[in-house]
């Protein structure tokens, strides 16, 4: 049997318009309720009629309205609904919350100054099996709260025992992401010029033990041992002009601080330029750029060199705990990477690693 009875199941736009005639006729003269009960959809179908019934809405924005606060108690909140509203499997979350919420911080330097920088904030929680959701917000509503004062991990530990009391956390994470500048000078001719370094801060608490990290990318040039010594044989044994290869490459230095006394910024980055001194350079004249080659040929170096000669560095150094070593060596001459990493204490210690963490040193001129 047609449920539609005597209505064409596939109608043409004349019965069309003279079936949407008669519904209008009707509606005209049907009160607002019928036609809620019927269709609340028809009072769209007309014009500069408004009835009372959702989901009969407003197309303008309320610029007067206020919620006050039995308005905003009787809102919707699924991120805090009960477990049985729980996607999937009620497992534990170990880390939830944002990635990438910017704003201007204001960071202490080492000669006493402030600098204010764009940093990119990523802040998490933990969340048991039973609950459903956090609020995203109140992760960002904590740094504003602390947002107008110079940061140190300090202020970093007030931030996230905010959050931890707001979502009612045991484990929580904040990472803070900038760009530092530090003013360098040429080798030879006296120019300086502004090098920027890729700086990460991380506070992570965990069954209420805090650790402190500081993450620096710093970027060298690595000229290969066995290229220059090559390319030194073909000229001695057969008058052969010839030159060893060299690459751009990048080690990321991870430190867990300990002992209580400050590492500063520029602290590590000059720890990281006497383990390697061949640091790419900003003001480069053609006596700078000649200083560079003497520089490249009197620290020729391997990936695996270059990962222990920053370890030396950072073992030597009391603020300095656990740490890790992740070195790139972006080959010249082969069309793959050299890469290596080594590792001081538990805290860096994973059987597996990031599939794109080799990828992340990459650095575009």
């Amino acid at each position: 049997m047609n449920f539609l009875g005597d209505i064409n199941p596939d109608p043409n736009k004349a019965e069309a318009e003279r079936a949407l005639a008669v519904l209008r006729a009707w509606a005209e003269r049907a009160d607002p309720t019928e036609v809620a009960r019927l269709d609340p959809a028809i009072a769209r179908l007309l014009p500069g009629r408004e009835v009372g019934n959702y989901p009969d809405l407003s197309r303008t924005y309320p610029d007067g309205f206020t919620p006050d606060a039995e308005y905003r108690a009787s809102m919707p909140d699924l991120q805090n609904g009960p477990s049985s509203l729980i996607v999937g499997a009620q497992a534990p979350i170990q880390h939830v919350g944002i990635s990438n919420f910017r704003l201007p911080i204001v960071f202490h330097t080492r000669d006493g100054g402030d600098i204010t920088l764009e940093t990119s904030v990523t802040g998490t929680v933990s969340l048991i099996g039973e609950k459903k959701g956090i609020n995203m917000s109140r992760i960002m509503r904590s740094f504003y709260a602390h947002a107008e004062r110079s940061f140190s991990f300090s202020v970093l530990a007030a931030v996230l025992e905010d959050y931890k009391k707001d979502h009612d956390s045991v484990d929580a994470r904040l990472m803070m992401r900038f760009s530092f500048p530090a003013r360098v000078q040429s080798l030879r001719s006296g120019l300086t010029g502004w090098q920027y370094y890729d700086i990460a801060l991380e506070l992570m608490e965990r069954e209420g033990r805090q650790k402190r990290i500081t993450h620096l990318d710093y970027v060298y040039s690595s000229t290969c041992p066995c290229s220059l010594e090559l390319s030194e044989h073909a000229r001695q044994a057969r008058g052969q002009l010839a030159t060893p290869h060299s690459q751009r490459s990048v080690a990321r230095l991870s430190v867990v601080e300990e002992g209580g006394k400050r590492l500063w910024y520029e602290d590590l980055i000059d720890l990281a330029r006497a383990a390697v001194p061949t640091e790419t350079q900003v003001m480069v004249k053609r006596e700078d750029e000649q200083a560079f080659a003497e520089l490249n040929a009197a620290n020729p170096i391997f990936v695996e060199d270059a990962a222990r000669s920053f370890a030396e560095r950072l073992l030597s150094d009391d603020r300095i705990g656990d740490f890790r070593v992740v070195a790139s060596h972006q080959e010249s001459l082969h069309s793959h990477d050299a890469v290596s990493i080594l590792t001081e204490g538990p805290t860096f210690v994973a059987e597996s690693i990031d599939p794109r963490l080799f990828a992340s040193l990459h650095r575009p001129g």
